[in-house]
């Protein structure tokens, strides 16, 4: 059997990668990021445990990784979805609703990823991130802004800061407030994006 090519093992090495951040959302959505070890992920992920090592320095490096894939992966289909839209204020529409979005429907994910951000690892600058920050920077520069990357650190910090609300023990705030406030910070029209309902929520709501 004659070896194989550079090109298939990338690929196979990619595909493992995946799998490995896969089972992380998977495992952590499920039972908390105390409960998930990494021999559990790679198990789910069909993976050695070895491999978990090879390709991440730590289980908090690894969920970061697989959090932001994640966030790269419903970006990319929201500002994509039909009807698609190359117009900048309908893709910050889009793009803050993905990212409210999950942590509407990933809380535990969501609020553990945060945290680990909170902690001394701070943001790690892995691939997955990177392609977040693609798409938010090229949703700022269609919007119009003169300055994408002190605009792009704008919007990532008040994503971060609404997702850090909705999710905030004791004292969330409703994702359709913050959806408010954001969409009038950048003149959206409410209708834009994937609206929540008809009308914005009253004031004080």
């Amino acid at each position: 059997m004659s070896p194989r090519s550079a090109s298939v093992n990338e690929e196979l090495r990619r595909r493992s990668r995946e799998r490995l951040l896969q089972a992380t959302i998977e495992l952590v959505d499920e039972y908390g990021y105390e409960a998930t070890t990494l021999a559990d992920i790679a198990g789910r992920a069909g993976a050695a445990r070895g491999l978990v090592s090879y390709y991440f320095p730590g289980k908090r490096q690894l969920l970061q990784s697989a959090v932001h894939r994640l966030m790269h992966m419903e970006l990319a289909a929201v500002l994509e979805r039909e009807p698609v839209s190359r117009d900048g204020r309908e893709r910050m529409a889009r793009a803050i609703d993905a990212i409210l979005g999950l942590a509407r429907d990933r809380p535990r994910l969501m609020r553990t990823h945060m945290a680990g951000i909170l902690q001394a690892e701070g943001l790690i600058q892995c691939p997955e991130q990177q392609r977040v920050a693609f798409l938010l920077r090229d949703t700022v520069e269609r919007y119009g802004s003169g300055d994408p990357e002190t605009d792009y650190r704008l919007l990532r910090a008040l994503l971060m800061g609404a997702v850090v609300a909705v999710l905030l023990p004791g004292a969330p705030m409703p994702p359709e407030r913050l959806r408010s406030e954001l969409f009038q910070r950048y003149g959206l029209d409410w209708g834009l994006g994937l609206p929540p309902g008809p009308e914005p929520p009253p004031p004080g709501v």
